[in-house]
């Protein structure tokens, strides 16, 4: 194939505004798929992703577009999740892209993930198409939303294209512009073989299927390959091409995207990012970029019935065949017996995983608070990181305990800079700068701990300002900060599963917020059942769960007021010794508490 007839380019996005539905009109446009098989938001294969208007796994397709200078080309679409979450997942598709299509909702403008991608994609130095879509709403702005985007890229708003995926409005000039103005493929035919690794999934008879761009070099299915970054080496099972299902190729050349079968058994073999050689006489040289993900949230996942616990273990183990980024090991709690104690890239990553685990393995799941992962010192100089409050020691022990922080990127409408700001100093942020995208929005920066960001900041963000900002977050480093472990005890016994580690400046009030609203949760019993939170070995709050009394002297209708006083004595007797031996059980409920603390 001509190299110079190849295009390669991804499509970003905002959530939901109508990137999985312009990629279906591009299918359409130039017969891809056949219209009886065509269905809506068709690269979008799970039902989480099509409700939630957001693309989880990136996909990749091959499209055949005769254009109108007469010639056939070849155009790669190369789909990218939707979330910041899957940010490196996306960096790595744009690395195997010329070009990329920048879709603006027309009615709602430049929004959080819109800018965080187009910084990714010029980062890889990729040519910029903007498309202006939903311009058939009657909200739309087209005019206002170009000169944002000129004021933003410097390009001239005449080569914006307006177009309206759903009534399949302007997408021939889409197909146009992207044969006209994404470069063809570079790279050296000749030169060693280098293909970079930008998705895989697993396929139960093929084992892991490698999603490829072949950067230099060329391979066929008669030669045996390696991975640089794993050291992993194996012969394929079958190569080809997605049009949009998976269809056999003899060979692949320099600027083609493709897939490999590798035969693997799981996808930590064969990573994101990686570099694919051959075996022998390959190239040594890695491509640029690699990074193994690292999990930032943890929690704990735990079975409501005991007796699901294997379930839960295999649909784990299923869940991670398919990506990579997802870590669990097993955890014990007192409280809620086996579990494990799951990573996630980010909170949105944690809400699909247990939406998978319910739906696709029916599963009824209890999810501890989120935790992230902190930097412990020792007094003798050793350093290790924890990923949940039970794994810390004591405190003499310590010399100071570090937590990650962020830097964020709210963009809001003018009016609600005071709200937002508000929002951020009790979340313990710090301000950096504000920046003003035009007349009514700004870009507000600061930097937050993880730790408060990762339970309800987004929630109460939207709230505040009425659905309208949006927000962007990326890691910015390790900070010494003054944090405790607080400890909830339930009738003396502490129990470890709503244990967390917080500023000591919140310690009091979050602590007494959690026991009172554990004793309105925690039901009543026989005896007294006395709940504390406890920082170390100072309690800072309490409260008493009253006993349920039977009336003893209901008997009595008259008589001596020594035979009373004998009956309560006995029964004072009888609820010390239920005291000592009985079991408190915490209701599911109480964990979630945890995540409404900050709730006014």
């Amino acid at each position: 194939m001509n190299r110079e007839r190849i295009r390669n380019f991804s499509i970003i996005a905002h959530i939901d505004h109508g990137k999985s539905t312009l990629a279906d009109r591009l299918l359409q446009l130039t017969n891809t798929v056949a219209e009886r098989n065509m269905q809506e938001q068709l690269l979008d294969s799970m039902d989480l992703e099509r409700e939630r208007g957001v693309t989880i796994k990136a996909s990749a397709v091959r499209m055949e577009y005769h254009a109108k200078d007469g010639e056939d080309y070849i155009i790669n679409l190369i789909d990218t999740p939707g979330h910041v979450d899957f940010n490196y997942e996306v960096s790595r598709a744009m690395q195997s892209c010329e070009g990329a299509i920048l879709v603006v909702d027309a009615s709602q403008g430049i929004e959080a993930q819109t800018l965080a991608n187009l910084y990714l994609a010029l980062e890889q130095d990729l040519e910029i198409v903007p498309v202006i879509n939903k311009i058939d709403l009657p909200s739309a702005r087209p005019k206002e939303v170009a000169k944002e985007l000129e004021d933003l890229l410097g390009i001239s708003a005449d080569l914006m294209i307006p177009i309206s995926a759903k009534q399949g409005v302007g997408i021939e000039e889409v197909l146009e512009a992207i044969v006209q103005r994404v470069p063809h493929p570079k790279g050296d035919p000749a030169a060693p073989l280098r293909a970079l690794v930008f998705d895989s999934h697993y396929d139960s008879y093929k084992g892991v299927i490698a999603y490829i761009r072949v950067i230099d070099g060329k391979l066929d299915k008669r030669s045996a390959f390696r991975l640089l970054a794993t050291g992993a080496k194996f012969e394929p099972v079958e190569i080809g091409v997605f049009s949009p299902v998976m269809r056999t190729a003899d060979s692949l050349e320099a600027g083609e995207v493709g897939y490999v079968a590798t035969g693997f058994k799981t996808v930590s073999e064969c990573r994101v990012g990686d570099t694919l050689t051959f075996a022998v006489g390959g190239s040594d040289e890695a491509l640029p970029g690699y990074a193994k993900v690292k999990p930032m949230v943890f929690a704990g996942f735990y079975p409501t019935d005991n007796d699901d616990y294997g379930n839960l273990r295999d649909a784990l183990e299923k869940l991670q065949l398919n990506d990579a980024s997802l870590v669990y090991e097993p955890e014990t709690s007192q409280a809620l017996n086996f579990g494990f104690r799951v990573g996630f890239l980010g909170l949105f990553h944690m809400e699909i995983i247990q939406e998978r685990l319910e739906r696709e393995y029916d599963l009824d799941i209890l999810a501890t608070a989120p935790s992230v992962e902190y930097e412990i010192v020792q007094r003798g100089g050793d350093t290790y990181r924890i990923d949940s409050p039970a794994q810390l020691p004591d405190e003499n022990t310590i010399e100071e305990i570090r937590e990650p922080w962020m830097k964020i990127q709210i963009y809001a409408p003018q009016e609600f800079i005071g709200p937002i700001m508000d929002l951020v100093i009790k979340k313990r942020g710090e301000y950096i700068t504000t920046e003003y995208l035009d007349t009514t929005r700004v870009m507000l920066h600061y930097h937050i701990p993880l730790s408060e960001v990762i339970v309800d900041f987004f929630d109460r963000l939207k709230s505040l300002t009425k659905g309208y900002a949006s927000m962007d977050y990326q890691f910015d480093e390790y900070r010494p900060g003054d944090l405790v472990k607080l400890d909830v005890l339930v009738n003396n016994e502490p129990v470890d599963a709503l244990a967390m580690i917080i500023h000591r400046d919140d310690a009091y009030h979050k602590g007494q917020k959690l026991v009172s609203k554990l004793k309105e949760l925690i039901p009543r019993q026989m005896f007294v059942i006395p709940i504390q939170a406890a920082v170390g070995k100072k309690i800072i709050s309490r409260a008493n769960v009253s006993a349920i009394r039977k009336d003893v002297l209901a008997k009595c209708y008259g008589g001596d007021i020594s035979r009373k006083k004998k009956l309560l004595e006995k029964q004072k007797k009888g609820k010390k010794r239920m005291k000592m031996v009985g079991e408190v059980e915490v209701p599911q409920e109480a964990f979630m508490a945890l995540l409404k603390l900050d709730e006014e």
